[in-house]
């Protein structure tokens, strides 16, 4: 079984900070919560940024501010996301690659997120995936339900995303997979030979499903953008859920992969950011 990798969700597009006062928002509170989170364990920051009122963006410049902060900081793996927040057009979720992360997610089909609407067309999927290739960036295909999977190989058989494929399951999200280990094992059982794979629970599934992500060789993602509760009543900060997955698949027998690991098992190769 390889070893662990463990990814820190640290901002998110819904959490805010009447809902907790540990989200970082700003380039430089982003910067020292990845740092923060390599040093709990955590071998990928998935990133979101802010802008000056708390507000989701997926500004270029926001974006370049957060990496240059991380960067200056540590050696974690930055994954941006192309998913922004809801109701935003792909034109605008797609500006973060310009800057050439070593990754980004990118959402494979469209899904009832709570009361809205997640929309991920096929001429959109196409065009994200056009511009994944222009830009070299390594895509972690975010699953909110098990028909994304074959979104992501219809992209796959079509010359897209050559080279490692990763996955990540996202449970539990109202109107998508719920989280249950049936459900779980399923997604597992669909993906292609070679594939790795993350889970991410979120709320009050994000432990449960960690602890299933570590026991069947997968990977696991937490933070504040899935899950503001260390237990009922209790916040929490990214770095003690990153901690407390360390510290259970530690108890477990499962090593924790350091950044320059996690690039070795996704295939990456680090360049300098630009």
């Amino acid at each position: 079984m390889s070893k662990l990798m463990i990814t820190a969700a640290l901002v998110g597009a819904e959490v805010t900070r009447d809902d907790t006062p540990y989200l970082p928002i700003t380039p430089e509170e982003i910067g020292q919560a990845a740092l923060e989170a390599r040093e709990a364990g955590a071998a990928i920051a998935h990133i979101h940024v802010r802008d000056e009122n708390g507000a989701p963006s997926q500004s270029k410049e926001l974006y370049r501010r957060a990496i240059e902060e991380i960067e200056k900081r540590t050696d974690i793996i930055i994954q941006v996301s192309t998913g922004g927040a809801v109701g935003m057009t792909a034109e605008e979720r797609m500006q973060p690659l310009t800057l050439r992360p070593e990754m980004a997610t990118l959402t494979t089909g469209t899904v009832n997120f709570g009361q809205d609407v997640f929309m991920n067309t096929p001429e959109q999927l196409l065009a994200f995936a056009e511009e994944f290739e222009r830009y070299g960036v390594r895509a972690e295909f975010e699953i909110f339900d098990v028909g994304m999977i074959a979104n992501a190989m219809h992209l796959v058989n079509k010359g897209f995303f050559t080279g490692h494929l990763h996955f990540d399951f996202v449970m539990g999200v109202p109107g998508a997979i719920p989280a249950t280990a049936e459900n779980l094992l399923h997604l597992v059982h669909q993906l292609p030979e070679g594939a790795t794979w993350t889970v991410a629970g979120i709320g009050r599934h994000q432990l449960p499903m960690a602890t299933l992500g570590i026991v069947l060789g997968g990977h696991v993602r937490v933070g504040l953008e899935d899950n503001i509760y260390y237990k009922k009543g209790e916040l929490a900060t990214n770095a003690q859920l990153v901690k407390r997955v360390a510290r259970i698949a530690k108890e477990l027998g499962r090593e924790i992969a350091s950044p320059d690991e996690a690039r070795q098992i996704l295939h990456l190769t680090k360049s300098k950011f630009y």
